[in-house]
């Protein structure tokens, strides 16, 4: 008898959460920051919780939990404004997406032709190139930044592959996609701050509403895709 017992990290997830818009929203960023390291955490553990009751496939419920470990580790190094934490934490971040696409590029990337991959190659270059001017990115974080975007953005493509080639799982990779242009969006905020472009009243809410409910729809994907792989 399955008894759910996913559901109660789950809930203490959504308190997270809730605690930490609150914070965002009320200007109380001693509440944020406490309840930031345990976000991922707790998301992990639901998914481990959801793995006891249901079959999965183990490797990919492995990658999921890497990517989310890596995510806690991001989040915790970001509590910092010091340069080497937020390089440490961008550095995780980074790592954290490429397990995302080790997970999903298996299956939304399997038997993509060269054609494919010039064009998604081409079209994320164009738009990381976009970015890093339209936000003024300059300086030692140049590189940098530049990396971890078209990382960022091939995780999009990744999940934009998979909508349109895995015709039989499509909802869960219109899932990830979301997921994935969340994450973006949410990074892009961050970067925009960053360099004094984008400034406004709830703008550290937004990046944070944005970056959970991009996690969580991450987890979700790959859980749905777990399931089904089993």
């Amino acid at each position: 008898m399955k008894k759910n017992l996913y559901c109660i990290p789950a809930v203490f997830f959504g308190i997270a959460c809730l605690l930490n818009w609150a914070g965002r929203i009320w200007e109380q960023p001693a509440l944020a920051s406490a309840v930031k390291p345990a976000l991922l955490p707790l998301l992990a553990a639901s998914v481990l919780a959801y793995a006891v009751e249901h079959p999965l496939n183990r490797k990919m419920l492995g990658l999921l939990l890497l990517a989310e470990l890596f995510g806690f580790a991001g989040d915790t190094f970001l509590l910092s404004d010091a340069f080497p934490m937020f390089a440490s934490g961008i550095a995780a971040f980074l790592v954290g997406h490429i397990f995302y696409m080790t997970l999903f590029g298996a299956q939304s990337w399997k038997g993509l032709s060269w054609k494919g991959w010039l064009a998604g190659i081409a079209c994320v270059a164009v738009l990381v190139f976009l970015l890093v001017k339209v936000l003024k990115v300059e300086g030692a974080l140049l590189a940098p930044m530049a990396v971890y975007g078209f990382v960022l953005l091939m995780l999009s493509f990744c999940a934009l592959c998979g909508v349109v080639r895995c015709k039989k799982n499509r909802c869960t990779w219109w899932i990830i996609l979301i997921g994935a242009l969340l994450f973006a969006f949410s990074d892009s905020l961050i970067a925009a701050g960053t360099f004094g472009v984008i400034t406004f009243a709830l703008r550290e809410f937004v990046i944070m509403f944005t970056y959970l409910i991009a996690q969580s729809l991450l987890a979700w994907g790959a859980v749905r895709l777990a399931v089904e792989a089993k």
